[in-house]
Order: structure tokens, then sequence, then C-alpha cells
């Protein structure tokens, strides 16, 4: 090679370096055709939601009383509201742990924790729903994921009184339901929407459970229903939420699902005692709103006379507007 050729070449070397070493200043800097990519964008994103969501939990924190949640209020109590180790003990989790989350630390809060912050700071639906908002997350809950009830299964619903009726997913979520099944087994439009779940009401709600005539052959029952149900539905946020709830706080419940049973859905002729009108003798019948077995209609046809003249009388009961 001569030297010119090698001068050349090692000038066009030289060169492509330079460019290649240039190219990354001039783009961070907005060089000549290049435009600054947004690099802090996600990260500052991020850090004011961290910050907005640690406002947010002072300040319910703040408007709490210790007698509002059960707890003892002390001659030396110098916070508004509950202190941070109090909302940390009543939502199970580590004191540091809550403190880092209202310090608007990087940290990684689970779908599981949200909801028993939720409950714990007393939020109503749209609190609720701002709370998983600001932590970037999905509310398994059903007030937050069911279905979109349609105009015309309202209707149904309503045309179907005085037989008592409602509307329910796989993971037996109350999604709609008429007046007559509104006060069949308690004052439903009293329950929070989160907790209007047929699993969570037979092993939580007294009024609900003293509904039923066999209260422990209907929770082994439905245990073994839900957990054919489950199956389909493996590793997913809202039914695994579901679990550990009915498992935290229903020992029936837990003595149930250790026993592994499963059952189908079918029709069969349940027991109720209604507060109003009396007892209740009502075949259950599901009817599959889609092929894939995720919504039904729920309804209870009377198996006597005297429970039709019943559900009369509970229809003439039940509030003028229904759910």
């Amino acid at each position: 090679m001569t030297t010119m050729a090698r001068i050349t070449t090692t000038t066009v070397a030289e060169g492509r370096a330079r460019a290649e070493a240039e190219a990354p200043a001039q783009a961070k800097a907005g060089g000549p055709g290049q435009v600054a990519p947004p690099l802090e964008s996600p990260k500052r994103e991020s850090e004011i939601r961290r910050h907005e969501l640690a406002g947010f939990l002072r300040s319910r924190r703040a408007r709490i009383t210790p007698e509002q949640v059960g707890l003892p209020r002390g001659r030396r109590r110098r916070t508004p509201g509950l202190r941070r180790e109090e909302i940390a003990q009543l939502s199970a989790v580590g004191v540091t742990w809550y403190t880092w989350l209202e310090q608007a630390r990087d940290i990684q809060v689970s779908v599981q924790v949200l909801d028993a912050l939720a409950r714990t700071l007393l939020l109503d639906s749209s609190e609720r729903a701002h709370l998983f908002q600001l932590a970037g997350a999905i509310d398994p809950s059903p007030a937050a994921s069911c279905q979109t009830v349609t105009p015309a299964l309202r209707l149904m619903l309503e045309k179907l009184e005085p037989l008592p009726a409602c509307i329910q997913n796989s993971r037996y979520d109350i999604l709609a339901y008429n007046r007559t099944y509104g006060r069949l087994l308690c004052d439903l439009d009293t329950v929070a929407p989160e907790d209007r779940n047929c699993m969570v009401l037979i092993c939580t709600n007294e009024q609900w459970r003293k509904s039923f005539v066999f209260l422990e052959d209907t929770i082994r029952l439905m245990a073994a229903k839900f957990r054919g149900s489950m199956a389909g539905h493996l590793g997913e946020p809202a039914w695994e939420l579901l679990l550990k709830r009915l498992e935290d706080e229903s020992p029936e419940f837990r003595e149930a699902w250790q026993l592994h049973e499963v059952v189908g859905t079918r029709s069969k002729t349940k027991y109720f005692r209604n507060a109003h009108v009396g007892p209740l003798s009502l075949v259950h019948t599901d009817l599959w709103l889609g092929p894939d077995q995720g919504a039904r209609l729920v309804t209870y046809t009377p198996a006597d006379e005297e429970s039709r003249e019943r559900l009369d009388r509970l229809q003439e009961l039940a509030p003028a507007v229904a759910s």
C-alpha cells in the first residue's frame, strides 16, 4: 500500500470514529437534525405519582379517628388521625415499608397491599380508584373490573320481579340485581360494591349468614364450587386476592377449602329465613350469558305456593329503585 493510500485510509477511519463518538452527544444536546429524546419523562412521571400517592395516604390517615377502627385513643396522642404504625398493623404490612410508602420511596406495591390499605383507610369507591391509579395498578375488585351490564339485562332483571334475580360472574361477584334479590338475604344496597360477592357475604356478613337454614353445608358447597371455578383462573390477581381474604377472615372457609372438594353448577332447592317475610323455599337456577360460562343470570323461583306469596310481599317491601 502506498503512503498516500495509508494516509487516506487512516483519515477516513479517524473521521468515522469521531462522527460515531459525537453522534450521541449531538442527540443528547439536540444537535443538528436530532431531537433530544425524553429520557427523563418516565422517571419523572413515576416520581410525581409516588409523591401524589404519599400525600394522598397521609391525608387519608389524618382524617381517621382511632375509634373508627376500634382502637383506643389514649392520652398522649399528638398525631391527627391514626399513626403510621397503626395503619401498618391494621393493613398487615411492615411499619418501615409503610413509612417508605408515605415518603414516596421507589418501592413496589402489590394489589393485595393496596386493597388492604383501601379497607384500613375506609376509602370510598372514588378514593379507592384514585389509590390504584396513583400506584399504577389495576383494581381487581368487582366494582372496578366487572363487565358492563347492559340496559337490556337490567330490564330483564326488573321484569323478572317478584322473582329474585341477579347477574354474577364466575368469581361470584354480584354485578347487578333486582329489588327482590336486594332484600332476599340482606339489605344489599347497604353493602359496599367491593364486598358484593357471594363468597365474601356467606363468610363475613352476619345478616346474609343468618338467612341460610343450612349455613355450614352451604359454605362447604360454595367452597367446592369456587375451587372448580378458580381452576381456570390460577395466578390471576383478583382470584388470588379473594382467596386470601376468605382464608384470612373465615375459619369455616379455611376448613372447607382444605378438603379440596370440587362440584359443578346445578339447580337445587334452597331454604332461606328472610328477615321480612319468613321462611322461603326457592329453586336456584343459573342461566349462562355467554359460551365461556363467565357471567350468568341467577334466578330463584318459588318451590311452593307459600313461598310464592311471600315473594310477592317481599317485592312490595323493596325500594322502588333497582340496583
